[in-house]
């Protein structure tokens, strides 16, 4: 659709802001009713811009994903930074510039990283031991009580580090039906339960936190967990509304792609917008289809959700082609702009680097921002 905007002529990210707000009041409400607090992750939006809202709901500590979007977020004064990433023995020299200025915390998944920090550390440091209770991805096993003794062991060598508490990311959520996402969020609470019980004599301001969206979405309250960290429910996207965590109205990013060519014959619409702009992330449709991303017209006051859909059927690096139905190829022309709702709006948003609001400003993210390659 043409929009009252003249300045887009390439693939953009739009951000409904009062979307977003939305899905940020609901969750910080769920914690507070649960008493429970939220130190979302902004891997997400990675947007100082968005970051501020967070302060109106009472956050007071963030979740990152790399020390590079710690460094990104400090001007905002944090009450403390969470790198939730199996630290990088690489990069003790950054973290002690870094814990010079801010209060950070790392996640630790071995003894022997907990060894390199005790031992290198200028500055003190938090920390949290990642826990696997079913995903497989990374992090101690839930009844590897070896590991996680070693671990607290080592950081008591030294006053530098200080055990924060215990951290699940139950990144199979993700995967899962909404009984089997309450199921695996039993599982998670039941491990951060035990091991809070076991550990709490010994280090009695521990913390339990688990952290997936799906989980923090369709659970309706937090009861028995200190601390909850989601991130991808600020924007959410198509794959969690598949898995129920929201509706599609929910979701608060659409990628504007410029139309560049329209097969009539095969109900096909060729856009500028491709793996580059959407990722390459794809939703196995229920009738088996590959869908990477849904069709959308993107008006001034958001966007119109279609009903019969039409999807991004295939991706390459700039080129997305949209099957659509004969109602929705005649409602196009070329040089016009068709919005995208993302299959993973957190691989989206980090490959735009940037978005636009629906009054046409400029929303920053960081990747747009360059730090990351200016400090490597």
């Amino acid at each position: 659709m043409i929009l009252p905007y003249p300045i887009i002529t390439a693939p953009t990210l739009f951000l409904d802001e009062k979307k977003a707000l939305n899905n940020l009041k609901k969750m910080s409400e769920k914690a507070k009713k649960s008493h429970t607090r939220l130190v979302p992750h902004f891997k997400t939006h990675q947007s100082r811009h968005i970051g501020e809202w967070y302060k109106e709901y009472g956050v007071t500590e963030i979740t990152v994903s790399s020390i590079y979007a710690a460094e990104y977020f400090l001007p905002q004064l944090w009450e403390n930074i969470h790198i939730a990433f199996p630290f990088n023995p690489l990069e003790i020299t950054k973290l002690n510039r870094l814990a010079a200025e801010q209060s950070i915390s790392v996640q630790l998944v071995n003894a022997a990283t907990a060894g390199l920090l005790a031992d290198n550390l200028l500055q003190q440091v938090g920390y949290f031991i990642e826990i696997d209770a079913g995903y497989g991805r990374t992090g101690v096993e839930v009844s590897d009580f070896g590991t996680i003794e070693a671990i607290l062991r080592t950081s008591l060598k030294t006053n530098k580090l200080k055990f924060r508490g215990f951290y699940i990311h139950a990144g199979h959520t993700y995967h899962s039906s909404p009984e089997e996402i309450q199921a695996i969020y039993h599982q998670t609470t039941s491990a951060l339960t035990m091991l809070k019980d076991k550990y709490n004599s010994e280090f009695p301001d521990l913390v339990i936190r688990l952290g997936d969206t799906p989980s923090c979405s369709i659970q309706q309250d937090f009861a028995g967990i200190d601390e909850v960290g989601p991130g991808n429910f600020i924007f959410y996207d198509l794959t969690q509304a598949a898995l129920g965590s929201c509706t599609k109205e929910d979701i608060a990013v659409a990628l504007a792609a410029p139309i560049v060519d329209i097969k009539k014959h095969k109900n096909e619409i060729l856009v500028h917008g491709g793996g580059v702009h959407l990722s390459k992330d794809v939703l196995i449709l229920p009738n088996g289809q590959k869908s990477y991303g849904e069709v959308v017209f993107i008006h001034e006051d958001g966007w119109e959700i279609l009903e019969e859909p039409a999807i991004v059927k295939s991706i390459s690096q700039e080129h997305g082609v949209l099957q659509a139905p004969k109602a929705i190829i005649d409602r196009v022309h070329l040089g016009e702009l068709i919005g995208i709702l993302p299959v993973h709006s957190c691989m989206t948003a980090d490959c735009m680097g940037g978005y636009m609001n629906l009054k046409g400003e400029k929303v920053d993210h960081f990747k747009g921002q360059n730090s990351f390659y200016r400090n490597l």
